[in-house]
């Protein structure tokens, strides 16, 4: 689609004053999927030149301008660390409603910055504990946890101005065994309820993420592998109808009866039961 209304773009590096009507640019698939008309400039990211991926031992740095399949090549890379946490990363890039075509100009801060709830990304982020690093217009930056960044149904906490500068993910959340599960009403079709598990720490703590489902990504946690009826009764607890999804692809009692079996199966998966 054409932002028809869009006057100007401007280098992403430039000290011009942000304004009403301005807005961050990086692969545009989310910015140009449908019409904006209160948009007038747009400021490109991709000019900053950011690298894509800064591995540590800590942990993994995606800047926000990373595309999809830079990361998916990463997450598929023979012999790399954290193959756990890396089938995860792979597992969430293989869930967007689209082909490779793209994932080339798609970028992880840009599906993170839609808010949507289907978006892959914020299910990764979530998942693997990350942490999001946002820089206001005056260059100043603040930490928010992944799980807080996502208000609602397209709403995220960036204030006028503010960009999503990267995401990190530590290497004690890439290093839990950890599994996903979806669903999808077509094969390339956006997620309808997606769940991850993940068990750490000495107690194997399993931490569950429903995403898709819900307006906002939804966590349960518990200090030690729960029964099927815990595991059920907490994610009822934590899944009341205001949250969940209501729209043209499912039902919210739909939605929720897919969340409950996906994170039955999660539970199961990494509890070793067959």
């Amino acid at each position: 689609m054409d932002l028809t209304a869009v006057r100007e773009v401007v280098d992403g590096r430039s000290a011009v004053p942000w304004r009403q009507g301005d807005a961050w640019l990086a692969g545009g698939t989310a910015l140009f999927a449908e019409p904006r008309p209160a948009l007038r400039r747009l400021r490109d990211l991709m000019t900053l030149g950011w690298p894509a991926l800064t591995v540590t031992e800590t942990g993994i740095e995606v800047a926000a301008t990373c595309t999809i399949t830079e990361l998916l090549i990463f997450a598929e890379t023979p012999d790399a660390p954290w193959p756990t946490g890396r089938a995860l990363i792979a597992g969430c890039c293989r869930a967007f409603s689209s082909s490779f075509k793209v994932w080339n100009p798609a970028t992880v801060g840009g599906n993170l910055c839609a808010a949507l709830p289907a978006g892959p990304m914020i299910s990764m982020a979530v998942a693997l504990s990350g942490t999001c690093r946002l820089r206001g217009p005056d260059a100043t930056e603040r930490l928010v946890p992944a799980r807080e960044f996502i208000t609602g149904n397209g709403a995220t906490v960036l204030r006028p101005g503010e960009l999503l500068r990267s995401l990190t993910l530590p290497a004690g959340a890439l290093a839990a065994r950890s599994v996903m599960r979806r669903v999808a009403t077509q094969a390339w079709g956006r997620s309808v309820a997606l769940v991850t598990g993940a068990r750490s720490g000495p107690e194997e703590r399993l931490t569950l993420t429903v995403t898709a489902a819900t307006t906002r990504p939804v966590s349960v946690s518990f200090p030690c592998p729960p029964s099927p009826g815990e595991l059920r009764s907490g994610l009822l607890s934590a899944l009341p109808h205001p949250l969940l999804l209501d729209d043209v692809h499912g039902w919210p009692t739909w939605r929720r009866h897919l969340a409950l079996q996906l994170g039955e199966e999660v539970r199961r998966t990494l509890a070793g039961e067959r």
